[in-house]
């Protein structure tokens, strides 16, 4: 039996599952496209080939061998996309939580079943049906569970709106102890400069007290403030418009101090190597084409 335990996004990591980029399927028409990010990419011919990510996701694979974590992937269906596995669940403390995803992603939920068939079945969660809620917009924070959502109006009109009030409400009932904050997120249908898919496209923590920050990705300035008080300006770093397009507050950490990133986030690398951080780089830009990163393509299980 897996024996869950996730209380942050630092901790040494012992087991995770990571998506896969083999049998990918074809590029999507520019109706199918769920974000922003991947129409752009479609419209102009740029969308990233199978055989690219595959090699992209392995090197992630080989950092986790190298520090010793054990490494689920899911069942191979074949034409789909089962990278970004971030999205079908999440792990608060011992508990795994099923996410009521886009329905035509239902699939990505099977296949990672035979290892929920490892965890304890009454640790098992699916939330009711009005409840929206995606592990990108769920972060733990040690006592205190971040949730990005969306609070428009028109929240049913967004497919870049994942979580909603509902969604919120669910964690706090399940977890009465921990400090649930929400966070109202920008959202864009149509610019990928301007669209916080989830929390983790806008901010994360590494280390022990130190985060990545977009400042614009946050609708209302005092849940912006709200981090910058926990954690201290002068341990945020503040990514720009195009770094956030790039995604560089999807990194993922190891422990507190190893972090994978991307190769080409110059600036943050830099800063976070200044920051007594280890660095393991590797290159993910185009699956980054997609919106999503290396936190998106990673659920965790288990964190000492």
């Amino acid at each position: 039996m897996l024996q869950l335990n996730i209380k942050n996004e630092t901790s040494r990591l012992r087991v995770v599952v990571l998506g896969t980029a083999i049998s990918n399927g074809p590029t999507p028409t520019i109706n199918e496209a769920y974000d922003p990010k991947s129409l752009e990419h479609i419209i102009a011919g740029t969308y990233p080939i199978e055989e690219d990510m595959v090699e992209e996701m392995e090197a992630f694979r080989h950092v986790f061998d190298k520090y010793g974590v054990t490494v689920f992937r899911p069942k191979l269906m074949e034409n789909y996309n089962q990278i970004f596995t971030r999205d079908i669940g999440f792990v608060i403390d011992d508990v795994f939580i099923k996410s009521n995803i886009l329905p035509d992603r239902e699939q990505e939920l099977e296949a990672i079943q035979y290892i929920i068939d490892q965890i304890n079945p009454a640790k098992v969660l699916r939330p009711p049906e009005e409840v929206h809620i995606e592990g990108g917009d769920v972060m733990l924070w040690n006592d205190y569970i971040f949730i990005g959502t969306y609070k428009g109006s028109d929240y049913k009109d967004y497919i870049t709106a994942r979580t909603n009030k509902e969604g919120v409400q669910y964690i706090r009932d399940l977890f009465p102890n921990k400090i649930v904050k929400e966070f109202d997120l920008v959202k864009s249908k149509i610019e990928a400069r301007d669209n916080a898919l989830h929390l983790d496209c806008c901010f994360q923590p590494v280390g022990k007290n130190k985060g990545i920050i977009y400042k614009r990705g946050f609708r209302e300035e005092s849940d912006y403030l709200f981090l910058v008080n926990l954690f201290g300006k002068e341990n945020l770093f503040h990514i720009k418009r195009q770094e956030m397009y790039h995604m560089n507050s999807n990194v993922f950490s190891i422990d507190n101090r190893v972090v994978v990133s991307e190769k080409n986030f110059k600036r943050l690398n830099k800063w976070l190597r200044a920051n007594d951080f280890l660095v393991e780089e590797i290159p993910y830009a185009e699956i980054a084409k997609q919106e999503g990163l290396l936190r998106c393509s990673t659920l965790p299980l288990i964190r000492d």
